[in-house]
């Protein structure tokens, strides 16, 4: 069998092993090893933010059992902390995460109290000619400034909205997500037309944050969400094909600390635990080697998971 051929069967496999997990909601082998074919490959990086959970809180944890499952089978680094301090609420990360710089943000008011102009990862994608999307579970509309009545879309956590420089681009690709059946990411998914740079926000409902007008559990509601969004991303072509990475990170801890789970999907990815100390600046240092882009801000110093994760 040809190294191409072996790559294929690895991916395919891992494709079955994480719909056959959702399906029967049961542990399964992890996926075997795939080898050096499908590594280097990786063009495009698919970020999904989940909210407010210690490292402890998912990991082995009774009501996250598919995360569980993920981390064993594929990437999991296991000493990654938020990289800012604990006081601050949600936004500082995702503006870290997206800029390399929190731009010096320790609040969660909205985009007209913070305009920001400086570079981030949306100017830089559109920059050197390709595209992006933040995809918002339940927005309101195309690149929506302020939160839903409902309080389940949550502008804080799509931060493409905050950069006033790159608002036209917004207008057209911070778009509502749809379903793991319809709309704007099952599409790009199932054509292989997935972005360069993808950020996904699910709502307050899914990213274990909760609303008043959400009735679960935060952690499970957020992991069969999960657990229903991701056999679907993998089964796609660009997942298939080797060129896309999956990263689940969380966007901060609690008052009492910010080591925070995050996983790294991908077919060269299997059974990995990474130990190394890492932060949001080695999450946006990683997208941006892999996207061959400049590093900004704090991802010039971070620590890369390129190596470790075999990306």
């Amino acid at each position: 069998m040809t190294a191409v051929r072996r790559a294929s069967t690895f991916v395919l496999a891992a494709v079955f092993w994480l719909t056959a997990c959702a399906d029967a909601g049961v542990a399964a082998p992890a996926a075997p090893q795939p080898g050096a074919a499908v590594a280097g490959a990786i063009t495009k990086v698919l970020l999904i933010a989940e909210e407010n959970h210690e490292y402890g809180q998912i990991i082995g944890d009774a009501e996250a059992p598919y995360l569980t499952r993920l981390a064993a089978a594929f990437g999991n680094a296991t000493r990654l902390d938020a990289g800012y301090p604990t006081r601050c609420p949600s936004l500082a990360a995702y503006i870290l995460l997206t800029s390399g710089t929190t731009g010096g943000i320790c609040d969660d008011r909205a985009p007209k109290a913070h305009r920001l102009t400086g570079d981030n990862i949306f100017h830089q994608v559109l920059a050197s000619g390709r595209e992006w999307r933040n995809y918002a579970e339940t927005a309101p509309g195309n690149c929506a400034l302020t939160n839903s009545r409902d309080a389940r879309y949550l502008v804080r956590h799509v931060p493409a909205t905050y950069y006033v420089a790159d608002r036209r681009d917004c207008g057209r690709w911070a778009v509502p997500m749809g379903t793991p059946t319809a709309g704007a990411l099952h599409q790009d998914v199932v054509a292989g037309a997935l972005p360069a740079y993808g950020f996904v926000t699910p709502n307050a409902c899914h990213d274990m944050h909760g609303a008043p007008s959400c009735t679960a559990h935060r952690v499970a509601s957020g992991d069969r969400w999960l657990q229903r969004w991701l056999p679907v991303i993998v089964s796609g072509p660009d997942y298939r094909s080797g060129r896309l990475v999956v990263i689940i990170t969380w966007d901060e801890g609690t008052s009492a600390g910010n080591h925070i789970p995050t996983l790294v999907i991908s077919p060269a990815t299997r059974r990995i635990v990474a130990a190394q100390a890492f932060t949001h600046c080695s999450t946006l240092r990683t997208t941006e080697e892999l996207l061959r882009l400049p590093l900004l801000g704090c991802a010039r110093t971070a620590r890369s998971m390129v190596t470790a994760f075999r990306l």
